[in-house]
């Protein structure tokens, strides 16, 4: 199998299956099978939060009543922020 690896000072190009130990010839294919399947994990995982994003901006496009100012100041927003907090304080 043959692997490209991209640095900063070019890419590296290696022929797997050209390791002569068997003990690391066996590791670096568990380590792309690893690879592999942490990539398919991470698109999976991009892909459903995308999904979620979409269906709450549709909720909250579909919600009028739910619209703050377009043009909110930074302030303000951290005065809301700490109004809603001291409501969940107990005396």
């Amino acid at each position: 199998m043959v692997i490209t690896i991209k640095k900063e000072d070019g890419e590296y190009v290696y022929d797997v299956s050209k390791i002569e130990d068997e003990q690391r010839k066996a590791g670096a294919n568990v380590s792309i099978s690893k690879i592999g399947t942490l990539n398919v994990l991470t698109e999976a995982l991009n892909y459903a939060s995308q999904g979620h994003q979409n269906n709450l901006e549709a909720v909250l496009q579909e919600s009028p009543e739910a619209m703050l100012e377009h043009n909110i100041d930074e302030t303000e927003l951290k005065e809301t922020s700490t109004e809603d907090e001291s409501l969940n304080e107990v005396s």
